[in-house]
């Protein structure tokens, strides 16, 4: 049998792939908020095309920054996990640091300036979600050649 020694620091690790679901709750009441201005009826996932109004065009933009967190969590997470085997204390401020700039990503995101521009202010969570593939994908290679 084969025992696996998971160092305590790992547990920073898992506190920053924990904050990832409480921001999509966040998200989740942020994008209800924004739906209630707009009065936009469920199951309707967006406000329709023809409306151009600010509210639904801000609900369109806070439900679409939601979309986007689902579409990134995941991958993160994963990498998280997978990286903070070998490195915890680097890969939970990567964690942090992701989860930090998807909050910003979904603030600027939801003002609804043209364009969605205010997105770019989280769009730092790129270079996190990287430098934990790459931890992660480092440490597949590391434990294949024995490192």
């Amino acid at each position: 049998m084969t025992t696996v020694t998971i160092d305590p620091a790992y547990g920073w690790v898992l506190l920053a792939a924990t904050s990832t679901f409480f921001l999509n709750s966040y998200h989740s009441i942020n994008t209800g908020n924004y739906r209630k201005k707009a009065k936009c009826p469920y199951p309707a996932a967006y406000a329709p095309a023809d409306r151009t109004d600010e509210d639904a065009h801000r609900f369109n933009c806070a439900q679409r920054a939601h979309a986007n967190h689902i579409e990134n969590q995941p991958s993160a997470v994963a990498a998280l996990l997978l990286a903070g085997l070998r490195f915890p204390i680097a890969s939970a401020l990567m964690g942090a640091g992701w989860t930090v700039s998807r909050y910003m990503y979904m603030v600027g995101y939801s003002k609804g300036g043209e364009g969605g521009k205010g997105r770019y202010k989280g769009i730092y969570f790129w270079f996190f979600q990287a430098g934990l593939a790459a931890l992660a994908s480092y440490n597949g290679v590391a434990l294949l050649m024995g490192w």
